[in-house]
């Protein structure tokens, strides 16, 4: 009887009965296997759904007639199903495995518990087929419900094969709120330094993973009690500030980027320094100038000092990284407060800084009612520094509601600054 998925999407599961059933029809063994196996039987989310199948990559060409050779060699065929895609990869045992990072060889099998045998960890070595039925050789959903991560038989050596399941392992903990085996921590701690020989850009994304789930600060804590981070090819910090750590798990898991500028921020990162590690940890460049451009208006806010100011220095910070980064910033403040830790900072911005912000006027040059071809049209001079100064004493002025953003009254107001220079 065939059994519904209850957390996948309805279109993609029937998509994925579909090429089940097909290979089935054909004579062949095939299972769903891996995260969508557990993250069903955990009440999870299911986002793909990975088959595995006793039928040779070329068997899989021929059943279907829409595939892709995505990693034939090592027994991988994408099989395109109505608006899906589902890797399909036949049974395997694996060899030696190069820079413990993949192997360098497989062989092809025709035993199920033989493929789940070379898996990472005993909640993804569960296969389920169509009716529902799981094949759990290696007592993964006992571990599930003991809130468990466990390698499968010996753990130095999964991670030997591979040393980025080391991160996996602490990020699986970390977003499912489990504990690791003694024996899997064990073998963590004693082939650490192993990671050396992941690239920073698998490595940060396993940290990516871990710091948009619903609670980092664990996820944080083990990394740094393993000592993985100082390993890596692109070592990083401990934080300066660990009693900071805690507070992380206060912002959303939809603000990754002020997550990340909160944990530079707890390492004693500058803006700059933060900077060259994103670099170095091969971040993508919009994500990498998000946060340092929180990390920038904390700076600015912290050098406006306790002056009267307080409300025209910060409209300056929104005018000059952007509303988005400045409230993001707000929010890393308020994390801070709660934690007694924004003392380095001017309270009145902390506290008014979100309505100072809706009340501003304008929030960028391009929204200034006068432009500098304006300026030089109406002054007769050439063009130079005072255009600029003057477009963005302009620009304060109607953002702070000083001024109102008419393209007369702002000429006037230049023509003035420019007599009086004169």
């Amino acid at each position: 009887m065939l059994v519904r998925w209850k957390q996948a999407d309805a279109a993609m599961a029937r998509q994925g009965e579909e090429v089940v059933s097909r290979l089935l029809e054909n004579g062949y063994e095939a299972y769903w296997v891996g995260g969508c196996v557990r993250d069903e039987l955990m009440g999870r989310p299911v986002d793909d759904m990975d088959i595995t199948t006793s039928a040779l990559p070329e068997e899989v060409q021929t059943v279907f007639e829409r595939t892709v050779p995505t990693g034939i060699q090592h027994g991988t065929v994408t099989v395109l199903s109505g608006n899906y895609a589902f890797e399909v990869t036949t049974y395997r045992v694996e060899g030696a495995y190069e820079k413990h990072r993949r192997p360098a060889e497989v062989a092809f099998v025709r035993d199920l518990k033989e493929d789940l045998k070379r898996r990472d960890f005993t909640i993804n070595a569960i296969a389920r087929d169509l009716d529902g039925n799981v094949v759990d050789p290696f007592h993964g959903k006992e571990d599930l419900n003991r809130r468990i991560i466990r390698c499968v038989g010996d753990a130095k050596t999964r991670f030997q094969e591979d040393a980025l399941r080391m991160v996996r392992c602490i990020r699986f903990a970390s977003v499912f709120g489990f504990g690791i085996a003694y024996r899997t921590w064990r073998g963590l701690f004693e082939e650490r330094e192993n990671i050396r020989h992941v690239a920073m850009e698998r490595f940060r994304v396993e940290l990516e993973k871990m710091m948009a789930g619903s609670k980092p600060s664990r996820g944080l804590g083990l990394l740094y009690r393993s000592k993985l981070p100082a390993y890596a090819k692109a070592p990083f910090p401990h934080a300066s500030e660990p009693g900071w750590i805690g507070l992380i798990d206060e912002i959303p898991p939809g603000r990754v980027t002020v997550r990340w500028a909160f944990l530079l921020l707890a390492c004693g990162l500058s803006a700059d320094e933060a900077n060259a590690h994103l670099r170095d940890w091969t971040f993508p460049n919009a994500m990498r100038e998000q946060i340092v451009g929180i990390l920038n208006v904390g700076e600015a806010v912290k050098a406006i000092g306790d002056t009267l100011e307080h409300r025209l220095g910060w409209i300056r910070i929104v005018l000059r990284f952007g509303r988005e980064s400045s409230e993001a910033w707000l929010q890393l403040a308020d994390t801070l407060s709660s934690g007694g830790a924004a003392n380095d900072y001017p309270i009145g911005v902390i506290q008014n800084g979100r309505t100072w912000t809706e009340e501003m006027a304008v929030y960028r040059m391009s929204e200034l009612a006068v432009t500098g071809k304006d300026l030089l049209a109406a002054s007769g001079r050439k063009g130079g520094p005072w255009m600029g100064e003057i477009l963005n004493d302009l620009l304060l002025r109607v953002a702070s509601r000083a001024l109102p953003n008419d393209k007369n009254r702002l000429i006037e107001e230049a023509k003035q600054v420019i007599s009086t220079d004169e």
